[in-house]
């Protein structure tokens, strides 16, 4: 079974072997006010301020602060419907506007398929450091670049030849890098929406992904090994050399195909 300190450990692991700019977020949905560790900053009640999601996030990866989002601390609309912290768009209240789409045919498609927590189930979200949280997360968001964002993937491959799969949606971040993982428990990968870019920092570079806590000692692993054979994002240079090295296994299958082998 993984434990906190095991978490924490991934976390450090995590920032040293990608060289990570800011920390890999542990992120847990509350059911009830006893789930909130006392470091929690609650953002209404402690600061007299409201954030939106992404910026919540943004102040855990960044100043490595542990914040309790609930219902109240909520300045944008998109984690209230999708943690279930309201009741869902209906037929009275649905607009184009609210999708980023033409019409309200458009609408009704995008809300059918926007992903959603049961409403009531959970009081908010809670999120810290993967390398200091004092709690078990339901799952891991990791912001990289694309080619940090490749030796992850190599990473979640390396076992059992898994290939991550997501739809993408150029809005709504905080909702599409946590609701699809508690639901279904797969890995995902998200693109930082708009305002998560002009509220909370996100990078132009930056992409998510979303690990489910059961999976993050698999992918370590696979991280680790990479790492040990020097196959890690740290140690892939650029350099555009024709007739360049490669491993034996390039060279016997030019051989087996009547191509050109190097001496």
């Amino acid at each position: 079974m993984t434990t906190v300190k095991d978490f924490n450990s991934y976390g450090e692991e995590l920032e040293r072997i990608l060289m990570l700019k800011t920390s890999p977020i542990a992120v847990k949905m509350l059911e009830k006010e006893e789930d909130i560790p006392a470091e929690a900053i609650r953002p209404k009640r402690d600061r007299g301020y409201h954030l939106a999601q992404c910026q919540a996030f943004a102040l855990t990866r960044r100043r490595g602060e542990t914040i309790a989002m609930l219902k109240e601390d909520n300045w944008c609309w998109a984690s209230l419907i999708g943690y279930g912290l309201v009741k869902p768009f209906d037929e009275k209240t649905i607009s184009p506007l609210i999708y980023i789409v033409e019409n309200m045919e458009a609408a009704k498609k995008v809300a059918k398929i926007f992903p959603r927590l049961e409403y009531g189930k959970y009081i908010g979200i809670l999120s810290a450091p993967l390398k200091s949280a004092s709690f078990e997360p339901d799952l891991v968001l990791v912001y990289s670049n694309t080619a940090q964002l490749r030796s992850l993937l190599m990473a979640v491959k390396f076992k059992e030849g898994y290939l991550v799969n997501s739809q993408f949606d150029p809005i709504d971040s905080c909702v599409y890098s946590v609701v699809p993982v508690m639901l279904n428990g797969q890995y995902r990968i998200t693109l930082p929406d708009p305002g998560e870019y002009e509220r909370a920092m996100a990078g132009e570079d930056e992409i998510i992904l979303s690990v489910p806590a059961d999976k993050m000692a698999e992918m370590m692993s696979g991280l680790k090994r990479f790492d040990d054979m020097k196959m890690s994002y740290k140690y892939f240079t650029m350099d555009l050399r024709p007739d360049f090295p490669r491993p034996d296994f390039y060279k016997e299958l030019f051989k087996m195909w009547g191509l050109d082998v190097e001496e």
